[in-house]
Formats: structure tokens, C-alpha cells, sequence
């Protein structure tokens, strides 16, 4: 797609991969309204510290609000879809939050999205709806399972996203992030957890106890760089309106390896602990996760361009001069 003076939303754009996905398209020559959750303090996430925030329209609202996204949208031709609570501890706390956000959120887009006629809504989902991997690669007809509040609200607004396309035959693309990871990542996510408490380790810091939850769960990482593309390549490709497609990188690697990799990436030699508080209900818990990406790499032309290592690099090097934003010490819901 030909990016230049391409009128466009994100929503969740000062979150972690919304800022990022906001500047790749402010690069690419997009005009970006870029919707913030409204603070009293003013403050647009990630976007504050952008350099590129003065090329974008920056909007403050509410996503569970229907007046407030049927503004936002208004004029725009695409809409990216990320606003959403994402933390799976604090679901297990205040489930109600997560369908408000979520679920209802997603009804407001879409809904909003019939009213201005958008040429096209790219939804995100996410790869904790497969709930354990009952086969792998995991493609997009796997079972959907809800194992946590969270997956179930993000099944949920799947669901609504589908039937949308289905009912009113609206523009939609679901795209299925699998473990994205990269700068700016919040520290309730494990790779933050990590990095940061290994960087404390590096710096002196006497214990050198890394306390982490469940080590034999795997994961599919992929590089936050490599998910923005493949939500920018689902709004321009015409086979992909209606489906669902995962964004992975293809390889899996276990907590407890991947704790072993960045120490000695950082060099620094650990002790690992597993810490009670942080180990998700044994019901609730993903053992596995690893993608098949064969439909985007088909569909889109995708493919994850920076590999774990290369990915791992820039995002240490990243929260090694941000460290001090980062409290290592303390278990984040």
C-alpha cells in the first residue's frame, strides 16, 4: 500500500506495540490519529517520549466510551485495533475490566466502523485465546480455549470481530500476535522481568537471584518491529479481508532457556527461583505456544525479518538506558 496522505487510527497507540506501530506509519507517510486512554495528567503513553509525535494527531479518549470512538474514527479510511487490557494477572483480579475493554471496546470499533463506511479495521487478537497448544505449529483453525479472563475477552472480541465481517460484510482482518517483545515493553511481560533484573545483577546488585514464575512454559517470540509490518501488509492486501492470521515467528523456546540467554547475552551469571506469586493457576496456564505463520507468509508476503538474538540485542541495549523507569525488585500485575 502507497502509505502517502493515507488517513489512519490507532487505537492503544500509546501502548507498547501501538507506538510502535504509530511511527512505522507516520514513516510510511500516513496521516496517524493516534488514540491515547485519557489521563488528567495529559500524559499519551509511549508517544511522550516519540520523536516523531508532532507528525501525528494525537487524540485523547476512552475505548469502552461508544461517543468518544465513534469521534475518533471519524474521516479516518484504515483503523488499527490494539486498545486493550492485556495483563493476565490483574484479569484474574478485575475480570469485568478486561470484557468492558475488550469486548465491549471492540464492539464500539466495529460498530463505529459500520457508521463512517472505514475501508478497512484490522483487529488485533492474540495467541493466549489457543489457550495450550493441543497441536504444533498452532495455525488459526487450532481451538480457541479460555484459560484465563483475559483469552476469554480477547476470544470474545475475535468472535464479535468475525461476526461483524460475516453479518454486514464490514472490511475486517484479524491479526494473532504470538509473544511479541522489543522496547518499551511494560514489566509485567517475562522478557522485561528478565532483562531487568539481570541488568541490576550486571550493575553489582548483591543477590543475584532471579525470580521468575513457571520456567518449562514456551513461547514463540517475535520482535515488535516484525509485528508492526504484519499488521501494516494486513491492511493492504486484498486476500486478507475476513481472515485470521498469526503473527510468529516459528520457534519456540522455553522461560528457563530463555532466562539462560539473555544473562549470558549481558553477561551475567544468575540463580533462578521460582517465586509462588508469580505462577499462574495450574488450569491457567499456557504450556506452549509456537506458530504456524505459513498463512501470513502466504497471504501477506510476511515474514519476521529480525530473528530472537538480533531482537534480544536491541532490547537489552534498550532497557539498559531506561533501567531507572523499571522497578526489577518488584512482581508486577
Amino acid at each position: 500500500m502507497n502509505w502517502s496522505g493515507k488517513k489512519v487510527l490507532v487505537t492503544g497507540a500509546g501502548g507498547f506495540i501501538g507506538s510502535h506501530l504509530t511511527e512505522a506509519l507516520v514513516t510510511a507517510g500516513a496521516e496517524v490519529r493516534a488514540l491515547v486512554h485519557y489521563n488528567s495528567g495529559g500524559r499519551q503513553g509511549w508517544l511522550d517520549e516519540s520523536s516523531l509525535r508532532s507528525d501525528m494527531e494525537i487524540v485523547a479518549g476512552d475505548i469502552t466510551d461508544a461517543g468518544s470512538v465513534l469521534h475518533s474514527m471519524r474521516d479516518c479510511e484504515v483503523v488499527f485495533h490494539l486498545a486493550a487490557l492485556i495483563a493476565i494477572p490483574y484479569s484474574y483480579i478485575a475480570p469485568a475490566s478486561y470484557v468492558q475493554t475488550n469486548v465491549v471496546g471492540t464492539l464500539n470499533v466495529l460498530e463505529a466502523a459500520r457508521r463512517w463506511d472505514t475501508q478497512r479495521v484490522i483487529h488485533t487478537s492474540t495467541s493466549e485465546v489457543y489457550g495450550t497448544a493441543l497441536q504444533v505449529p498452532i495455525a488459526e483453525t487450532h481451538p480457541l480455549q479460555g484459560q484465563s479472563p483475559y483469552s476469554a475477552s480477547k476470544i470474545g472480541a475475535d468472535k464479535l470481530a468475525e461476526s461483524y465481517h460475516r453479518s454486514f460484510n464490514l472490511p475486517v482482518v484479524t491479526v494473532r500476535p504470538f509473544n511479541t517483545f522489543g522496547p518499551r515493553q511494560s514489566a509485567r511481560a517475562v522478557l522485561p522481568t528478565i532483562i531487568t533484573q539481570c541488568l541490576q545483577i550486571s550493575g553489582g546488585r548483591a543477590d543475584n537471584t532471579l525470580r521468575l514464575g513457571s520456567l518449562t512454559p514456551t513461547r514463540d517470540l517475535n520482535y515488535v518491529a516484525n509485528t508492526a509490518s504484519g499488521f501494516m501488509l494486513a491492511a493492504a492486501a486484498p486476500a486478507a479481508l475476513g481472515q485470521t492470521m498469526n503473527l510468529g515467528s516459528g520457534q519456540e523456546i522455553s522461560i528457563g532457556d530463555l532466562a539462560a540467554q539473555i544473562a549470558q547475552l549481558i553477561g551475567c551469571e544468575i540463580n533462578i527461583e521460582c517465586d509462588d506469586q508469580r505462577v499462574r493457576p495450574a488450569n491457567s496456564e499456557v504450556e506452549r505456544l509456537l506458530a504456524d505463520n505459513s498463512l501470513a507468509r502466504s497471504v501477506l508476503g510476511w515474514e519476521p525479518a529480525v530473528g530472537l538474538e538480533a531482537g534480544l540485542s536491541q532490547t537489552i541495549d534498550w532497557f539498559r538506558g531506561h533501567l531507572a523507569g523499571y522497578r526489577a525488585d518488584v512482581y508486577h500485575v
